[in-house]
């Protein structure tokens, strides 16, 4: 088994408001019982029920790690509805190295990471034109499973740290097989 490159630990740190609505997270009530989660290989899944806190903490890490919440690249800075959790805040990531490729992409906010990209792409200060480092045409003008997977097919350069949140949600079984 190899070990992982980029994140090795997810480590929690303090204790949460009592009465914040984490402390009824079954994987966070888990990360706080057990102090740290090891991560033993380069690829992770989280599985579990609905409700049971997955998104939450791959929000977190993502977080924590230096991505913008909604998802995109670490160089993407936009918000339209700061919801996020704190979790992020509680925790620290016990690194092996830096990644120098990342991507957050979440299934509900690709729409917002779309969104983004022409609204950059609207000033003409990108040359070429951001949408081109997406395969060159509009997310928008594509089904939410094919912009999915055009994000992961253009932007995804290998030797990175990719956080994906419910892509099945977003793929038909054959696009989870080229996933």
């Amino acid at each position: 088994m190899t070990k992982p490159k980029y994140i090795s630990e997810i480590i929690f740190r303090d204790e949460l408001n009592d009465d914040s609505y984490l402390n009824a997270l079954p994987m966070v009530k888990h990360l706080k019982e057990k102090g740290s989660v090891p991560l033993d290989s380069d690829i992770t899944f989280f599985v579990g029920e609905n409700g049971t806190g997955k998104s939450t903490l791959l929000e977190a890490i993502a977080v924590a790690y230096g991505f913008n919440a909604e998802g995109g690249s670490r160089n993407f800075n936009f918000s339209t509805n700061a919801t996020h959790s704190e979790l992020f805040k509680h925790l620290t990531l016990a690194k092996r190295g830096y990644a120098k490729d990342g991507y957050f992409l979440r299934a509900e906010s690709l729409y917002n990471v779309a969104t983004n990209i022409e609204e950059l792409d609207s000033v003409p200060s990108f040359d070429p034109p951001v949408i081109e480092g997406y395969g060159g045409v509009s997310l928008h003008h594509q089904s939410h499973g094919e912009s999915f997977l055009s994000i992961v097919q253009h932007r995804f350069f290998g030797n990175g740290l990719y956080i994906l949140d419910e892509p099945e949600a977003a793929l038909s079984p054959m696009r989870l097989l080229t996933l």
